[in-house]
C-alpha cells in the first residue's frame, strides 16, 4: 500500500484512523473537491467498524443525535449509487420489545419525544407485535417499531467506503501507524512508523478508542475508557426474522439484541461488556456473559434456545464518560477536526458522520447541530506533547 515511501505527500486533509468514520469522510470529502490522505494503522475497517452488530437503527437514540443519524439512514438508502455496493444493507425494521410495565412507558414516552425529530415510531402491545412478528416471546408486552430502520454488514461497509474514496481519488494508506503529529504555522505533519511524512493545513482524527490520547497531545482531553462488547453467531435456520429485535430493558445483563441475516445465522450480542487493552488492540470475551445471554434472547425468540452458538467476538471501542460521540472542531487547534468515540452506536451514523464532517471541513458550516458532540464539553486540557 506504501507505493509512495518515503516520499513527502500533501494534501489539503488528512484523516488518521481508516474506520466508517475515516472512510466515510475519506469518500465525502473527495465530492466537495478537496484532496485527502486516509492513514490507517492495519486495514480499512478491521477495528471497532469490523467487529460490532451492524446495527442500522435510530430509535432509542438520543435525541439531538437523530438529524445526524436521518441523515445517515438516508446515504444508506443510496449506497449503490453511491459508492457501488450496499454493505447488505437490509431495511427489514428494527423493534424494541420490553417485558416490564415501566420499561413499557419509557418506550412510549421516547415515541412521543422523537417525532418532532422527524422519526415516527408505531407503538404495540405485546399480541400486537406477536401477529406481526410471531418468533417474538409471549413475555413481550410492549413493543416499538421503526419501520424504516434495519441493519448492514460491518465487515463490508467500511472497507466499501474506504475503496469508493479510493476510486474518487483519495490517498488511502494501509498499515501506516502514526507515531507522531505536529503542527506548525501553516500544516500539520503526520509522521508514520515507516518514516513517512504527510502534511496537510487540515486534520481529523478518527481513530475510534485510540482518539484520546490523540486528542490529548493537542491539549484537549476526553474522558474515554476502551470496552469490548460482547458478540455471537448461531448455526443458520430458515430465514424468517426480518427486523433486528434488541430489548429496552433497564436492566443492564437484559439488554440483549439480535438479527438474522439471509444466509440464516442469526447474530446477537449485548449484556456487560468487557475490558478492552489500547496496546495489544485486544478486548477480552467473557464466556460468562455469553451464558448470561442465551436465556434473554430465548425472552425474545424463543427458537434460540435450540440454536448452537458456532462462534463470538469483541472489539475495541471508546466510550465517553456521557456515552456521545466527540465530533467537530478543536476547541483549540484551528484546522484540527474529531470523530470518534461514538460509544458502540456509531455503525448507523458512519455515513452520515462523513458527510457532514466533510462538508464541515470544506465549508465551515454544517445544517446539523453537533454542539452536544463537541470536545469543549469537557474543560479539562492536557499538556501538548508531539507523540499521540
Amino acid at each position: 500500500m506504501n507505493a509512495f515511501a518515503r516520499v513527502p505527500a500533501r494534501a489539503d486533509v488528512i484523516i488518521v484512523g481508516g474506520g466508517f468514520m475515516g472512510a466515510a469522510t475519506a469518500f465525502f470529502l473527495r465530492a466537495q473537491g478537496l484532496s485527502v490522505i486516509l492513514l490507517e494503522r492495519d486495514l480499512v475497517g478491521q477495528a471497532a467498524s469490523g467487529t460490532n452488530f451492524g446495527n442500522v437503527r435510530r430509535q432509542g437514540r438520543y435525541l439531538p443525535q437523530l438529524p445526524l443519524a436521518n441523515r445517515s439512514r438516508e446515504i444508506w438508502g443510496r449506497l449503490p449509487e453511491l459508492i457501488g455496493e450496499d454493505a447488505e444493507f437490509l431495511p427489514a425494521g428494527h423493534i424494541r420489545v420490553t417485558t416490564s410495565e415501566e420499561d413499557g412507558a419509557r418506550l412510549e414516552q421516547y415515541a412521543r419525544d422523537c417525532k418532532p425529530w422527524g422519526l415516527d415510531l408505531t407503538m404495540m402491545t405485546g399480541d400486537q407485535a406477536r401477529a406481526m412478528f410471531p418468533m417474538v416471546g409471549p413475555d413481550i408486552r410492549t413493543v416499538s417499531y421503526a419501520p424504516h430502520d434495519g441493519h448492514a454488514n460491518p465487515r463490508l461497509a467500511a472497507p466499501a467506503f474506504g475503496r469508493a474514496a479510493r476510486r474518487a481519488g483519495a490517498r488511502v494508506v494501509e498499515q501506516a501507524e502514526v507515531v507522531s503529529i505536529d503542527r506548525n504555522s501553516e500544516d500539520f505533519t503526520v509522521e508514520t512508523a515507516d518514516g513517512n511524512r504527510y502534511h496537510a493545513p487540515l486534520l481529523q482524527i478518527s481513530s475510534g478508542a485510540w482518539g484520546r490520547a490523540m486528542a490529548a497531545t493537542f491539549g484537549e482531553d476526553v474522558p474515554m475508557a476502551p470496552q469490548g462488547p460482547q458478540m455471537g453467531v448461531t448455526e443458520p435456520l430458515p430465514y424468517r426474522i426480518h427486523p433486528v429485535i434488541g430489548s429496552a430493558s433497564s436492566v443492564t445483563e437484559e439488554g440483549v439484541y439480535l438479527r438474522q441475516v439471509k444466509r440464516g445465522n442469526i447474530v446477537f450480542g449485548g449484556g456487560r461488556r468487557s475490558t478492552a487493552d489500547l496496546a495489544t488492540k485486544r478486548a477480552r470475551l467473557d464466556p460468562m456473559n455469553t451464558l448470561r445471554q442465551m436465556p434473554y434472547l430465548a425472552r425474545l425468540v424463543p427458537a434460540m434456545a435450540r440454536l448452537r452458538v458456532i462462534r463470538t467476538w469483541s472489539g475495541v471501542e471508546g466510550y465517553v464518560q456521557d456515552s456521545l460521540p466527540i465530533m467537530g472542531p478543536s476547541d483549540r487547534i484551528p484546522g484540527l477536526f474529531y470523530a470518534f468515540g461514538f460509544c458502540g452506536h456509531g455503525f448507523q451514523l458512519g455515513p452520515g458522520v462523513g458527510a457532514t464532517m466533510a462538508e464541515l471541513i470544506a465549508t465551515g458550516r454544517t445544517d446539523i447541530p453537533l454542539d452536544p458532540f463537541h470536545v469543549s464539553r469537557f474543560q479539562r486540557t492536557v499538556p501538548t506533547h508531539t507523540a499521540p
